[in-house]
């Protein structure tokens, strides 16, 4: 999937062994991922995607300052899915801490696995508990 606002944004599928990078996209107000080979290219994920970083994954805290997540690999969900206009892609990490995607630094990331199957995602107040801004 790719979050709402990528939706006019040319992309294609995730495949293992894709190295990704985040990006903000032109004329939308989200950050998500792009191949390296062709930056302005949306790749978009399944729920239950695994993703490993070159570096441990750090968030933009909203003012200058970033904050370091304390991990280097995730895997891909959707929240707030029964809300339309937000954000809905986000990485849910070992420790079970979920941030937005178009909350996170510049970073590189490697498709580890695709999901076996696409109901990969958290339930609703598991999701609300754990969801990191």
């Amino acid at each position: 999937m790719c979050d709402y606002s990528l939706h006019l944004i040319t992309s294609r599928p995730a495949r293992v062994g894709d190295k990704l990078v985040t990006t903000r996209f032109p004329n939308t107000i989200t950050r998500g991922f792009a191949s390296v080979d062709e930056p302005e290219l949306a790749v978009c994920l399944l729920p239950g995607t695994e993703l490993a970083f070159e570096k441990e994954v750090q968030c933009e805290t909203g003012i200058v300052f970033s904050r370091r997540l304390g991990h280097a690999v995730a895997k891909f969900q959707l929240v707030n899915k029964s809300q339309s206009n937000v954000h809905h892609d986000a990485l849910e990490f070992p420790d079970g801490k979920v941030v937005l995607l178009t909350n996170l630094c510049k970073g590189r990331a490697t498709v580890l696995q695709l999901p076996a199957s696409a109901s990969g995602t958290l339930g609703d107040t598991q999701r609300q508990k754990s969801l990191v801004m």
